[in-house]
């Protein structure tokens, strides 16, 4: 199905960039009952929204025109949640009113806004720019609201989560009220509707999206990951896939330091979080769309609105901590109708997390192992056989060079040397520890494991016929199972229900670990190394140490020794003949004189 377009100047714009046919939510805003109207849509990420709205705004501000009229105060104004969101905006409506002489100039946080202001006294048709930014702007008299056409909210629901209603309703309401309003936004919950009746005029609401449906050009892995084990993991992800990836982390420190590490092991990284300056965010995203960065790293601040071609693989190195910013962060990939991977790096502790955030998304995953050293390898053999250098005809001057090589040294040589050159600037694949598959049946959640400190009996325990390890923390360090179960689970990344018996001596404490856990849960404490622990023999059937279980027997009688000598130093008796203090106090009480 063609662009319902009519204005000529548009359809040429798309047509240059190779738009034949429109995506749902493109479809449903330029349907003709919507011209003119205030519109509420709802629309998956990645949909092509940002076409959508600057299609639907051209009969508004074009009318049958080719070209924009002259104006000095804006026309349309576009507001965003975020920087990123808001230049990648001002860059897509810049290239679709080419060829209308449209004037659109971007304010955002983190740029400068003198020259900003310089630019909006010369006059523009649009102005993308995120809330506080424009609220400023419109407060200090930079740009004038009386002329306005059309307000357009992009991601209306990020706007609202981080903070910005207030600016918001500034803005709306310094607005002129005959104008339109598209309001744009993934969900329409209450507070979204609240701003809509309040803000809008017999707005038509546009649904495009599958609820409970997840991202349908998008496939979901989950990777089951030792605890220890996770950038090692990713590493090789990341080779496996040879494709350009967007990484994200919970925080700036994961951020940093994952940028640090995948850079020293030889990747083309970029980082990208909010402690970030504008110059540097445009570079990383710059970098990622121009292949100069195979990878970035970034917080939640890359996962909504952003739209980076050929992106193909999504990576949450940290779990997401609910189902929007799961679906938000796998938008990235797949858009525009290609297909993309998300996956999700889940230690063995953290597995109902994410089955239940895959549950909420109602996302079917496929649970997978890392990929090894071994697959990384038989991938590297297969594009080297299909590199494109192979299948090119070589040039006069490339093929005097060969003829010369060829009479100096053997094809197997040179053959080895090509080898030897594609692989220099790989990264080298990790170690990766294969955990044992999970049950298909997962047990109902049983009472703790069974402690014994010596002091007595223990609860019967979950785990039997498991293996047995030690650690150098007994009851002379005061080991406690309060804090020894949670120090085991870190160190093996591990469960409290795969722990057994535990049993505290003097000066180790022994402890026994399902037999399905036992082998990862050994190479995982050997790498952590930080409570030293070690395989060892079962306990033994020797006794506890004795332990009371009656009412406590009767104290034996406590005999007062006398004391050798007195405590103190002696009074030295005296020789007048008159009574001491202690001896007057005696006789006043005793009534004599």
């Amino acid at each position: 199905m063609p662009f319902p377009v009519t204005n000529p100047s548009l359809a040429r714009a798309l047509a240059q960039r190779g738009y034949a046919e429109p995506t749902s939510v493109q479809s449903a805003v330029l349907a003709p009952e919507t011209e003119g109207r205030d519109l509420l849509v709802s629309a998956q990420t990645g949909s092509g929204k940002t076409v959508a709205f600057g299609l639907a705004l051209a009969g508004t501000v074009l009318g049958e025109s080719e070209t924009m009229p002259a104006t000095k105060a804006p026309l349309v104004l576009v507001i965003a949640p975020t920087r990123e969101l808001a230049l990648q905006v001002h860059a897509e409506l810049t290239w679709l009113y080419e060829f209308t002489g449209a004037r659109i100039l971007s304010c955002v946080g983190g740029m400068d806004a003198r020259r900003e202001a310089k630019l909006l006294h010369g006059g523009c048709h649009f102005v993308v720019g995120t809330p506080g930014r424009l609220k400023d702007h419109i407060e200090r008299g930079n740009l004038r609201l009386d002329e306005l056409e059309a307000v357009v909210l992009d991601e209306a629901d990020e706007m609202l989560d981080l903070g910005f209603r207030e600016e918001l309703e500034f803005i709306l309401s310094a607005a002129p009220e005959s104008r339109r309003t598209l309001l744009f936004s993934a969900t329409i919950a209450r507070e979204i509707a609240a701003l809509a009746r309040t803000y809008q005029q017999n707005a038509l609401r546009i649904d495009t999206v599958a609820h409970n449906q997840p991202h349908a050009d998008i496939e979901y892995r989950a990777v089951r990951v030792a605890g220890h084990e996770l950038e090692a993991a990713l590493v090789n992800i990341l080779r496996a896939q040879d494709s350009r990836a967007l990484v994200f982390c919970a925080t700036r420190d994961n951020v940093r330091t994952l940028h640090a590490n995948l850079m020293a092991r030889g990747f083309t990284a970029a980082a990208l979080s909010g402690e970030l300056s504008q110059a540097e965010r445009n570079a990383a995203l710059s970098a990622l769309r121009d292949g100069r960065a195979q990878v970035c790293i970034a917080t939640d601040v890359a996962a909504r609105g952003l739209d980076l071609p050929d992106l193909d693989l999504v990576v949450h190195a940290d779990l997401p901590t609910n189902k929007a910013t799961f679906l938000h962060r796998s938008g990235r990939t797949g858009r525009a109708g290609r297909k993309g991977v998300s996956v999700l790096l889940v230690p063995h502790m953290r597995r109902r997390r994410a089955e239940m955030l895959l549950r909420e998304a109602n996302a079917e995953a496929i649970w997978v192992d890392p990929p090894t050293p071994a697959d990384i390898r038989a991938k590297d053999e297969e594009r080297l056989l299909s590199h494109p250098s192979l299948s090119e005809t070589p040039g006069e001057t490339a093929l005097t060079l060969a003829a010369k090589l060829l009479e100096r040294t053997a094809p197997e040589v040179i053959a080895a040397a090509f080898v030897k050159l594609a692989e220099a600037h790989l990264p080298v694949p990790a170690h990766v520890t294969i955990l044992p598959p999970e049950p298909a049946s997962r047990p109902a959640r049983a009472p703790r494991a069974g402690v014994d400190t010596g002091h007595g009996p223990s609860p019967r325990a979950v785990v039997s016929n498991g293996s047995w390890f030690r650690v150098a923390l007994g009851r002379k360090q005061n080991a406690d199972p309060r804090w020894l179960i949670p120090l085991i689970c870190k160190a093996g990344g591990i469960t409290k229900q795969e722990i057994g018996t535990i049993r505290i001596f003097d000066r180790e404490t022994k402890f026994e670990i399902a037999s399905h856990a036992a082998q990862a849960f050994s190479t995982a404490a050997a790498a952590q190394g930080e409570a030293q622990i070690q395989p060892a023999a079962p306990p033994g059937n020797a006794p506890p140490r004795p332990h009371f279980d009656g009412p406590p027997t009767a104290r034996p009688a406590f005999k007062k020794k006398q004391a050798d000598k007195p405590y103190g130093k002696p009074r030295a008796p005296k020789t007048d003949g008159k009574p001491n203090e202690q001896q007057r106090r005696r006789r006043n009480k005793d009534g004599r004189p």
